[in-house]
């Protein structure tokens, strides 16, 4: 029963900061690069974050280079997306995914629902 369970997400004023947590159950994450992706209804689901397996450098989509920061605790096997100086348009519901391109193992979250709104 591989699962990844979002939390941290909620309502968020223009400029603020929030963190996402991802944490998994039923498998380890350390073979996994983990990703973060968002979707606002009507648009295509767009990639957010990457941080390969076993660390190394991460990769951030263009609209978030600057702001967002992905992190990964193994010990803890859970994943973390802080987001700061947010904008209205990070507003979309944030899915937690973990991928072994090796093995073809994929494991996805059930999302979570980020507003930034005055």
């Amino acid at each position: 029963q591989a699962m990844l369970v979002e939390s941290g997400g909620g309502l968020v004023q223009p400029g603020g900061s929030l963190r996402l947590s991802c944490a998994a159950s039923g498998f380890s994450i350390t073979n996994y690069a983990m990703n973060w992706y968002r979707q606002t209804p009507g648009k295509e689901r767009g990639f957010v974050a990457r941080i390969p397996r076993f660390g190394g450098s991460t990769n951030y989509a263009d609209s978030v280079k600057g702001r967002f920061t992905i992190s990964r605790d193994n010990g803890k096997n859970t994943i973390y997306l802080q987001m700061n100086n947010m904008k209205s348009e990070d507003t979309a519901v944030y899915y937690c995914n973990a991928n072994n391109c090796a093995t073809l193992r994929n494991v996805w979250g059930q999302g979570i629902q980020v507003t930034v709104s005055s």
